[in-house]
């Protein structure tokens, strides 16, 4: 009697309102929390980084039910004893026994047994909470990891080490910066919140759907219009929202129908849609937020960072928005109607809304840290949606936004702390070290044989889980054996990161080219298929910069200038051979020539390779222009003799 009065509707509705609100005022207060501080000063590491994950671990449990299909009094109970399970645990060590923990000798003395006892929740929490929100393959590795932390020292051969006991481990990952409240997490509890915050605000005061007009605006009329102001749209948002999956849905929503409308096939429109929206995590000024986790290992400047990252994430958009072109010509796609493409007048009338996107990018050059150029940006968001009522946030709907994006961090916050189990290990047993060297010696030296040893690790592990994830994994693991072959730390660090974003377009666990499919109302995995397709060029474009880091604007200028034109003119050429069509429809002849030369233009070890990969492109480009000719004065015949008929 007592369950069906517990499970009625009224009172689901009554538990779920408390839930709901319960989860709101911790995610405002989560967002006042870093703002406060990055007005004040951050607070020492160990205590902001777990202060962090305290209000964004707990409610994880609320937000991510253990029964996502059905919500019941068992599943809810368990929902609450680890929300407050986790709470309990990480305020034991961040606030009530702060002072002890943080001026104990690591590894000399013991743990108490209550100190074991927090420990091996917060870990179990995390597990939990990552299982909940990324699945199962981060939590399968991390639990590798910490078996082969325990029980690795009963291997063999390289990959064996000298034993971690239990209590150390338990130490190692929460209770120094070492593990879960290590440089993942610190990003995380900095920068990335903010940022996230940022661009949440961005979403929800209508600066985003400025960018997706002056997208439509520019390129609306010409051929293939829709699908280039996809490219464009979800570049820009996708470059300030930092969320593949996110941006595909946000901007796909406006433009995969309008490809469709023009004569793209559906899985075409998704595939661009979603090639474009994950490229946006490599486009500076702010990228996603493996971007800072990379700042933080590479030791760099975020400056320094998205000014290296930006010529090889041009040449990724523009061999997108190429292809593009070549489909058009391809398929004779027009543009949009002039009625239907937004007049610049009404787009120039909201100018002022891109505004926070200069504000940042002036914020970062003129040397404010990334948690305070965020929070400089986030400020000039409100100021200037203000300008206008259509885009002024009243109060309520600044309040909701705030909650909105601590919300929005909690999968980074969870993958983060997830991430430094994997860290920490990798750390205590030296496992990158034994990776490094059984790699080296595998490959004996050969970067052919490294590099895709790499690339496929990146992608594996990127498969599912989000790019920061993915990255943390590889770079703590697999990059250190580039690093050793003398390979610079900026661009091992960027190859991996490459891998780990378009991972999310890859097949078979293609998320981004999945959500773009159901908007496109096209099946899913050709829609993957064709994404990872036009997103070959992507695939390339982190070996070249391997080999010269002229294109991560690294060397003399000449250098650098010859680096970027042979790798532009290789990437334009590369794009018109995936689609088939250049200046017209090319023959496979013509397709092959083409791409052999592509290929030739962007491995510029000898100049003499480019000098021929140069004359092949401009012998197939006179080859389409005079067979185009050709055709027009056949046809302009055909249909003269059409007419004396």
């Amino acid at each position: 009697m007592s369950e069906k009065i517990i499970d009625s509707p009224h009172n689901k509705w009554n538990t779920m309102k408390v839930i709901q609100g319960l989860v709101f005022i911790i995610a405002v207060c989560a967002s006042l929390f870093h703002i406060y501080l990055g007005l004040t000063g951050v607070l020492e590491s160990y205590k902001m980084r777990g202060l962090h994950l305290a209000f964004l671990l707990p409610i994880s449990f609320l937000l991510y039910p253990l029964a996502k299909s059905k919500r019941n009094n068992v599943t809810l109970l368990v929902d609450f004893i680890l929300f407050i399970l986790s709470t309990i645990s990480i305020l034991y060590l961040s606030v009530f026994e702060y002072d002890r923990i943080i001026t104990r000798m690591a590894y000399v003395e013991s743990l108490t047994p209550l100190d074991l006892m927090v420990g091996i929740a917060l870990i179990l929490c995390i597990l939990e909470a990552t299982r909940r929100i990324i699945g199962w393959s981060m939590v399968i590795v991390s639990l590798a990891a910490i078996v082969y932390a325990l029980y690795g020292n009963l291997l063999s051969g390289p990959l064996a080490h000298t034993g971690v006991s239990f209590d150390r481990l338990i130490e190692q990952l929460a209770f120094t910066t070492e593990g879960i409240f290590g440089i993942p997490l610190a990003a995380s509890a900095t920068f990335i919140f903010l940022f996230v915050l940022f661009g949440v605000f961005l979403e929800k005061s209508g600066v985003g759907q400025f960018f997706i007009d002056f997208s439509y605006a520019l390129t609306g009329r010409s051929r293939g219009g829709p699908a280039k102001m996809s490219v464009l749209a979800s570049g820009l948002m996708g470059s300030i929202s930092g969320s593949s999956t996110a941006n595909v849905t946000s901007t796909g929503a406006y433009t995969i129908p309008l490809m469709k409308k023009v004569g793209y096939k559906p899985s075409f429109a998704g595939g661009i849609e979603a090639a474009a929206s994950t490229g946006g995590q490599i486009l500076p000024p702010v990228m996603g937020a493996a971007s800072f986790l990379l700042a933080e290992f590479v030791g760099l400047s975020y400056t320094s960072v998205i000014i290296a990252a930006l010529i090889p994430a041009v040449l990724y958009f523009l061999s997108v928005g190429f292809v593009v072109h070549f489909q058009a010509v391809k398929m004779d796609i027009k543009g949009l109607p002039k009625a239907d493409v937004p007049k610049w007048s009404y787009v120039l009338k909201n100018a002022h809304l891109s505004i926070p996107l200069f504000v940042i990018i002036v914020a970062l050059f003129l040397g404010y840290t990334p948690y305070l150029a965020a929070l400089v940006a986030l400020a000039s968001v409100v100021i200037v949606g203000a300008v206008k009522k259509a885009t002024r946030m009243s109060l309520k709907q600044i309040v909701v936004t705030l909650s909105e994006g601590a919300k929005a961090t909690i999968m980074i916050a969870v993958t983060c702390a997830a991430a430094g189990i994997i860290i920490g290990v990798a750390s205590q047993t030296g496992i990158g070290i034994a990776f490094t060297s059984t790699v080296i010696g595998l490959a004996q030296g050969h970067f052919f044989v490294i590099l895709p040893l790499v690339m496929i690790a990146s992608i594996i592990l990127g498969m599912g889980v989000p790019t920061s994830a993915a990255y943390i994994m590889v770079a703590a693991i697999a990059v250190p054996a580039l690093v050793e072959l003398n390979v610079s730390v900026l661009a091992a660090h960027l190859f991996a990161l490459y891998f780990g974003v378009f991972s999310g377009i890859t097949p078979p666990v293609a998320i981004s080219s999945y959500a773009a499919a159901g908007i496109a109302g096209a099946k899913p995995m050709q829609t993957s298929l064709m994404a990872f397709k036009i997103a070959i060029p992507a695939f390339i474009i982190p070996y070249i910069f391997v080999f010269h880091n002229e294109l991560l604007l690294q060397g003399e200028w000449y250098d650098i200038v010859y680096a970027v034109m042979t790798a532009l003119i290789g990437i334009i050429t590369l794009s018109a051979s995936i689609v088939g069509c250049y200046l017209r429809r090319m023959n496979w002849l013509e397709r092959l020539a083409l791409f052999s030369a592509s290929l030739g233009m962007i491995s510029f070890n000898n100049i003499i390779i480019p000098i021929i990969s140069l004359f092949v492109i401009v012998a197939v480009t006179i080859m389409q222009i005079v067979h185009g000719k050709r055709n027009k004065i056949n046809g302009a015949i055909q249909t003269q003799q059409i007419k004396n008929l």
